[in-house]
C-alpha cells in the first residue's frame, strides 16, 4: 500500500494543455528521486472535490483513489508527481493537496492563445474528445457549449471543448496563486522552454529541489497529429461502455476500472495489438492549420485583457502575443510546430 508518507512532496503540472507540459512532464520523470504515475495525467484532484473531508477521512481517500490507482512503492522516489493539465482551471478543489503536503509545489506552462488553442482543438480530436474538425465552427460552438449542448458522448472532460475559457490564463493564475501561494508557483512560458529547454530545465529542477540529470534530453516531446477519420479515432480512443473493458487503451482503464474488482479482466493482447495498428494507420502528420485574418483578430479581442493583466501578474513582457504574422503565429512559435 502506498502511503501520504511516502512521499515528502509532490509536484504539480497543472497546465495549461499545449504549452509544453508533456516536455516538463519528462523532465520530472527522467529524475531518479522522482515518483511519477502509471498515468501521466489523472486528473483526481479536479474530478474530486474533497475540500469538505476531514483530515483523516482525506487521507484515506487520497491513498485508496489516487496513490494506489495511479502510484508505485519506491521508498527511494520520495517526490510525486502529477501532470494534470485540468488543474489549472479547478484552483479551489487543489487546497487538500496542501494539507496532505505543505511543501507541494506547482508548475504552470502558458503560451500565446493565437497558436494554443488551434493546437489544443487538434489534441482533443486525437484523444476522441472533439467532433468538430474545424477549428473556426468548433470556436463558434463555444456558446452551445457552455449551455451543456453539442458535447461528444464520452467526452473525458466537457470544460475542453469551451475554448473561449481555456485561454483566459489571467483569470485562472490569479485564482491559483490565492489558492496556493505565489511562492509554490513556477511559470514557463512556451517561447522560453522552446528558444532554450536547457535553461528551463535548470530553473525547473532548482524551483522543485532535485538534482539536475547529466544528458537529459531536451528533444521537443509529443508532436502534433492529425487524424484521417474522426469517427475512427473516437471508437478507439473513447469506446462505447458496452465494449470498454474489451478495447480500451491501458492508460484510460487504470482510470475507471474498480480496484477492488479483480474479476474485472484486461483486454485481449490481440486486441490491444489491433487498435495500436488501427491508431497508427489513422494518425497522419499535422496539417499547417492557418487562422483567417477575422478568427486571429477575434481571439485576440477575446484575450487581450488576458494578456494585459498577465503582464502584469508576471511582470514579463508578453505584447509579442498580441502581434502575430500572417500565419496566426507569433515569429517565436513559427519556429517550430513540432515543439507542441
Amino acid at each position: 500500500m502506498v502511503s501520504v508518507s511516502d512521499f515528502d512532496r509532490f509536484v504539480f503540472v497543472v497546465g495549461a494543455p499545449r504549452c509544453g507540459t508533456t516536455t516538463l512532464a519528462q523532465f520530472l520523470r527522467d529524475n531518479p528521486a522522482v515518483n511519477f504515475p502509471a498515468v501521466k495525467e489523472p486528473h483526481f484532484f479536479a474530478q474530486n472535490d474533497l475540500r469538505g473531508l476531514g483530515d483523516q477521512e482525506l487521507k484515506e481517500r487520497v491513498e485508496r483513489d489516487y496513490l494506489n490507482r495511479f502510484f508505485s512503492r519506491r521508498p527511494h522516489r520520495r517526490v510525486g508527481v502529477d501532470a494534470s493539465v485540468t488543474y489549472l482551471y479547478m484552483p479551489e478543489q487543489l487546497e487538500p493537496i496542501l494539507r496532505l503536503w505543505p511543501d507541494a509545489r506547482f508548475v504552470i506552462a502558458l503560451r500565446n492563445p493565437l497558436s494554443m488553442l488551434p493546437s489544443l482543438h487538434r489534441r482533443l480530436i486525437y484523444i476522441g474528445d472533439e467532433t468538430i474538425s474545424d477549428f473556426a465552427d468548433a470556436w463558434a460552438a463555444a456558446p452551445d457549449r457552455a449551455a451543456g449542448r453539442r458535447i461528444p458522448a464520452r467526452c473525458a472532460d466537457p470544460r475542453w471543448l469551451r475554448y473561449d475559457e481555456a485561454g483566459r490564463f489571467a483569470s485562472y493564475l490569479e485564482r491559483l496563486f490565492a489558492v496556493v501561494g505565489r511562492k509554490r508557483c513556477h511559470v514557463v512560458l512556451f517561447d522560453e522552454l522552446e528558444l532554450n529547454p536547457a535553461g528551463e530545465y535548470r530553473r525547473l529542477m532548482a524551483f522543485c529541489g532535485l538534482e539536475p540529470v547529466i544528458g537529459t534530453d531536451f528533444s521537443p516531446r509529443r508532436a502534433s497529429r492529425d487524424v484521417r477519420y474522426v469517427w475512427l479515432q473516437r471508437l478507439l480512443k473513447r469506446p462505447p461502455i458496452a465494449i470498454r473493458n474489451y478495447f480500451a487503451g491501458e492508460q484510460f482503464m487504470q482510470r475507471v476500472r474498480d480496484l477492488d474488482d479483480e474479476t474485472q479482466g484486461k483486454p485481449a493482447k490481440a486486441v490491444l495489438s489491433l487498435r495500436k495498428r488501427l491508431l497508427r494507420w489513422n494518425r497522419v502528420p499535422a496539417r499547417r492549420q492557418i487562422l483567417s485574418d477575422e478568427m486571429r483578430e477575434e481571439i485576440r479581442a477575446r484575450f487581450e485583457g488576458e494578456i494585459l493583466r498577465l503582464q502584469e501578474l508576471l511582470d514579463r513582457d508578453l505584447s509579442n502575443w498580441l502581434i502575430d504574422d500572417e500565419c496566426g503565429q507569433s515569429k517565436a512559435e513559427s519556429a517550430s510546430i513540432a515543439a507542441e
